[in-house]
């Protein structure tokens, strides 16, 4: 099979459906996308009714074009990632990875335009983070969530408003940053460094005001992240947790308890915001962000260095937190509602509370005069006979 060939299917796939975020290629399936989240199968000329082993093989092959440490690493740990330029269609970050001894292949379609935080209508706190001197930004969620478009967007607003070196260390590059009043360096995981941590500790010396890290994956990661931070460096990264608190103590799980005092301590000196994200379905067809937001106060700081206690959540002081543009998933799953992007349906399953988005949309449907209870009518039951 040549790259002609390969590149004429990955086209096939990409203009088969609308809204295509990735392509699938697994033994045993026909050829698949993943359109508004959702996977559909393919038809070509000549048609794969079924892939077989040998085909994956085959296209993992040509996507890795005789690159031999992508092969050992694949060979050695499983899967490797790389990236891949489908002409001036598309570009793709690229994850193959064996399973029974054959290769599935997944293709997530990366966009070329680079999104502002108005075309996104990202909230008004990440106006703030683009003008963070120094410290750290999370931002977290699953994968596909949409962490990569949102730090691409305050990348952007850094990009448009400072004159500021910014490198970024990604895995791989998925949005290009064109040279505007920043300065930006972007390197590649496995084509310009090797780990995350050696690529930190090399930034340190190429005098960045502001550093990308694609994933804090390990401990090392982490620490240099916050020695970065605590030198004067805006140092944003991402990490796969669902909310403010876990992400808070994912970091500190990283490290022995012998250590926690010491990183409560710095974490709570260096971190300004936590935002953490879900893309839920909208209606209409297509996806709309949902998002938690956590900046840094006085009570962030003491639950971060004493821990979470009675009345002194995350997620208690959040809520209480919107003057400083703070909110929970909750509270934004209820605006996502009041504003007709998503069902009642949608914001009940996403829901982290239940019973607060509940009272939440109740709230909004009598407002609008609509009922708020599947009850339709209350009555006697005539036939039921009291004890006399």
């Amino acid at each position: 099979m040549t790259k002609q060939q390969i590149d004429h299917i990955l086209s096939k796939m990409l203009n088969s459906h609308d809204m295509v975020s990735d392509l699938n290629f697994t033994p045993g399936k026909p050829l698949q996308v993943e359109s508004s989240g959702e996977l559909v199968p393919v038809s070509i000329d000549p048609d794969f009714k079924v892939l077989t082993a040998f085909q994956t093989e085959i296209i993992a092959l040509n996507l890795i074009n005789n690159n031999r440490k992508l092969t050992e690493t694949l060979i050695r740990e499983g899967s490797c990632d790389l990236s891949y330029q489908l002409g001036d269609k598309a570009r793709f970050r690229v994850n193959i990875f064996s399973r029974s001894s054959k290769y599935s292949i997944i293709l997530r379609k990366l966009e070329t335009k680079i999104p502002t935080i108005e075309e996104l209508k990202l909230p008004k706190a990440f106006r703030t983070m683009a003008e963070e001197k120094n410290g750290i930004v999370f931002v977290t969620g699953a994968t596909g969530s949409g962490k990569s478009t949102s730090l691409a967007a305050l990348l952007d607003k850094i990009n448009e408003t400072k004159s500021v070196h910014v490198i970024t260390l990604e895995d791989p590059i998925e949005y290009q940053h064109p040279q505007k009043k920043s300065t930006f360096n972007q390197r590649e995981l496995g084509a310009d460094f090797d780990t995350f941590a050696n690529g930190l500790r090399a930034a340190l010396r190429q005098a960045p005001k502001v550093i990308l890290v694609g994933e804090m994956r390990d401990r090392e990661t982490v620490e240099i992240g916050l020695s970065a931070a605590e030198t004067g460096h805006l140092v944003l990264s991402t990490l796969h947790t669902v909310d403010a608190g876990q992400t808070i103590n994912r970091v500190l799980g990283m490290f022995s308890s012998e250590e926690e005092k010491q990183i409560r301590i710095r974490l709570a000196d260096t971190i300004r915001w936590v935002v953490a994200q879900r893309l839920l379905p909208q209606i209409g067809g297509g996806r709309v962000a949902a998002f938690e937001i956590m900046g840094t106060n006085l009570r962030v700081k003491d639950s971060i260095l004493n821990g979470e206690s009675e009345g002194k959540t995350f997620n208690q002081i959040i809520t209480s937190g919107k003057s400083q543009d703070m909110v929970t998933f909750d509270d934004y799953i209820i605006s996502l509602y009041e504003t007709g992007k998503i069902s009642e349906d949608i914001a009940s399953s996403y829901a982290s509370r239940k019973d607060i988005v509940g009272r939440g949309l109740d709230a909004i449907k009598s407002a609008r005069g609509e009922t708020t209870t599947k009850i339709d009518s209350l009555e006697i039951d005539r036939g039921y006979k009291g004890r006399g």
